[in-house]
Parts: C-alpha cells; sequence; structure tokens
C-alpha cells in the first residue's frame, strides 16, 4: 500500500531546514499502522509512513494532537504563514538526543546539516555480564550518563545552551523506560530554552543519518534497516514518504546475532564477537538460506535452530569443561554471517532493482557486518546501473 501525504500543521518545525519526524503508532483491528509526518522548512512536502499488512484498511480520519502540533486527517491542507518559514538569523543549531535502547547520545546539527558533534556514552560491558540489554539498567544508566553527554556535546560544538535554535528526541519505537529518560530531559530543556520540541522516529532517524553533510537523497532510494529489534526494507519514493516493502517475520537480524553468540560462548553484543570469530573460520558445510520465495520479508528462526543442531554436532554447545574447540567456532560463527549477509544483500539489490531505485542505504549497527571479512558489495557488483551505497551505521547493532 502506497502512503498517503499527511500535511503538518502551521508550527515552529517549519523553521527547520532539514526533515524531522513525528511518529504515532496505533492499531486498526489487527493492523499495525505508522504515520510518519515531516515538515522541511522550504518548498519540500510533508510525508507520510505507512505500515499495514491489509492494502485495503483505511486509518482513522480523526487528528492526533500532541502540544500545539497536530497531525491532520488526509485531505485537507493548511495553509503556511509567510513569517513561520525559516528564520533569517545566521547557522540555526538543533540538538538531538537518543536514548531509545543502551546507548546515550546527543548530537549537534547546524540547518545546513553539517555535524557539528556527535558524543556517545556505550553501556555494551555494563550489559554484557547479562548476555543482553536489561531494560531497567538501561533507563538508569541513562539517567546518569544524560547531562554529561548533553555538556561534551555543547563543549565539542563550541555551543551555549541559548545558541540552540531547537531540541529535537527520539520518541519511539524503543525500550519505554529509556525512551522516557531521553524525552524528559528534552521536553524540560525546550521548555527551558523557549524553542520547538520535535519528536524524531528511531527507524527514520536511522534513515536520515545517511545524508548529515552529504548530498540530499535521491529518488527513489531503497533503505535497509538492520539493527538489534528491526529487519526492514522501506521504499524511499520521495522526501518524507515511505513504504515498506519488506521485514523480517521472526527474529531481527541483529538479535540473531546476539542469540547465535552466545551459543557459541561468545560476548554481547554478538554482532562484533561473531565477526571477529569469523576471520578465523575455515570453510565448512553451508548453513540454509531463507529466501521466502516471492517476498521481500526476512526471516531467520529457522538459521539459528540450524546453528544451534550443527554446535551440538560439532562440541560448541552446551560447552564441555575445557571449552569448545576454537577452530569449530570460528568456522561456524563464519558460516552464520555469511548466511545473513547473503540474504540481507540479495533481498536489498532485488527490491531496488524491482522499484527502479538509484541508491540504497544500509542504516543500523548490523549495517557494519561484513561477509566473510569483506564489505558489503562495491556498486559496480550491483545489477543496477550506478546504484551507490550509503552507509549509516548508528547506534548498537
Amino acid at each position: 500500500m502506497e502512503g498517503r501525504a499527511i500535511p503538518t500543521s502551521t508550527s515552529p518545525l517549519l523553521r527547520f531546514r532539514e526533515s524531522y519526524g513525528y511518529v504515532a503508532g496505533f492499531r486498526t483491528r489487527s493492523n499495525l499502522v505508522y504515520r510518519l509526518t515531516s515538515a522541511a522548512a522550504l518548498n519540500s512536502p510533508a510525508g507520510a509512513l505507512a505500515k499495514t499488512r491489509d492494502p485495503q484498511q483505511e486509518t482513522s480520519q480523526i487528528p492526533r494532537t500532541r502540544g500545539s502540533r497536530t497531525a491532520l486527517a488526509p485531505g485537507t491542507s493548511p495553509e503556511i504563514p509567510s513569517n513561520q518559514l525559516v528564520s533569517q538569523k545566521t547557522k540555526e543549531k538543533n540538538t538531538g538526543i537518543e536514548t531509545s535502547c543502551d546507548e546515550t547520545a546527543a548530537g549537534l546539527v547546524d540547518q545546513d546539516g553539517r555535524l557539528l558533534a556527535n558524543v556517545v556514552a556505550s553501556q555494551s560491558e555494563l550489559h554484557a555480564r547479562f548476555g543482553g540489554v536489561v531494560p531497567e539498567v538501561a533507563s538508569r544508566q541513562h539517567l546518569l550518563s544524560i547531562q554529561g553527554v548533553l555538556r561534551r556535546a555543547l563543549d565539542e560544538s563550541g555551543t551555549e545552551w541559548e545558541d540552540i535554535d531547537a531540541v529535537a528526541v527520539t520518541n519511539g519505537p524503543g525500550l519505554a523506560g529509556a525512551l522516557i529518560v531521553g524525552v524528559n530531559v528534552a521536553k524540560g530543556l525546550a521548555a527551558s530554552l523557549g524553542v520547538p520540541l520535535v519528536g524524531v522516529n528511531h527507524l527514520a532517524g536511522h534513515v536520515y543519518a545517511a545524508w548529515i553533510a552529504g548530498h540530499g537523497p535521491v529518488t527513489p532510494r531503497m533503505c535497509l534497516i538492520v539493527s538489534g529489534g528491526h529487519t526492514e526494507l522501506v521504499l524511499m519514493d520521495e522526501e518524507g514518504r515511505f513504504r515498506m516493502i519488506g521485514e523480517t517475520r521472526d527474529d531481527a537480524a541483529g538479535e540473531a546475532f546476539d542469540k547465535v553468540a552466545r551459543v557459541l560462548g561468545l560476548r554481547y553484543p554478538g554482532g562484533p564477537e561473531i565477526q571477529r570469530a569469523a576471520r578465523d573460520g575455515g570453510r565448512t558445510e553451508s548453513l540454509p538460506r531463507a529466501w521466502l520465495r516471492g517476498t521481500h520479508d526476512f526471516s531467520f528462526s529457522g538459521l539459528k535452530t540450524a546453528v544451534i543442531r550443527r554446535a551440538r554436532q560439532d562440541g560448541i554447545y552446551p560447552p564441555p569443561p575445557e571449552g569448545p574447540p576454537w577452530e569449530n567456532v570460528a568456522a561456524l560463527a563464519r558460516e552464520f554471517q555469511n548466511s545473513v549477509v547473503d540474504v540481507l544483500v540479495k533481498k536489498t539489490v532485488d527490491a531496488s532493482a524491482r522499484y527502479g531505485c538509484g541508491e540504497v542505504v544500509l542504516a543500523g549497527g548490523v549495517a557494519a557486518t561484513r561477509r566473510s571479512g569483506k564489505p558489503w558489495p562495491a556498486p559496480r557488483t550491483c545489477p543496477l546501473p550506478c546504484l551507490p551505497w550509503r552507509c549509516a551505521q548508528t547506534t548498537a547493532p
């Protein structure tokens, strides 16, 4: 189903040159529908992100209001007063706050999209002892880290509090407790400074990170979002407008990496650990690839089961008292990694060819994963003319 554009209300959002997103998720019968409304300061139309399993399902016509902003029902078109266009002051600076999972991050950009600061406080070591993210622990660590992260971002960019023109914050999807920390800090900061507060969808943030300080998006473009909680193919057919093309039917790619790493006796986070082990791996019997013919969807649960069975055969799982044979661990890690990357690459290239995309965006932590020590395919290896790959590795895998 093609997403329908939703005009945005007249608000201080129109002061920005960059596009920011706001997502409201709600259920209509058994369907999960996401709507993304965004506005660019100059000439760019607002957009919408629609995700639904029923192409015939119509969404609610009731406006959704948050503060002074309203996502108007389809078909309405507010007028934009000229006095609410971009301010003429020199180089506006906007700050963004991210606390959706286990990393506390803050950044600053100017109105041209130039990155002024990007500070990240990782919690990987804190959660490694548990083999995964503990939501309550993550939330408490965000409380301890957020003030220092913001202060360092200001110092690195040579910015004072009064120089900030807008505050953006990830408002979902993510861990509820972790999101609350970032959202409340952003709300307090925006209120105290008297500047607009902009909620940004986590996945839209992954995608738009590819164009920081770079050329604008090529239309249309295919976006592969691969992280610990998401594996999705999204088509951006115009600025701020998204269509869901494919998604995982079970585990996300990053989640599969973490679970397989635990089976192999490797530490959390699983992605980097499996990649390091794969460098020492030799050839072994091939693992299955879930192609799901006729769709652009993904599935990794069967692959995970195949790894467990192979690990039992090779004396890796459960781990013996003397520890599993490293050569077996490395070989299995290599083949698992190759299996995941093969499916991700082929389905992304196939979807890009089908929809005539001129650009592919790889977003999320798993975008850093390599196949057998080799990087993602170069443009010349893709069955598309001059297809550039833009990688936006953001936050945790």
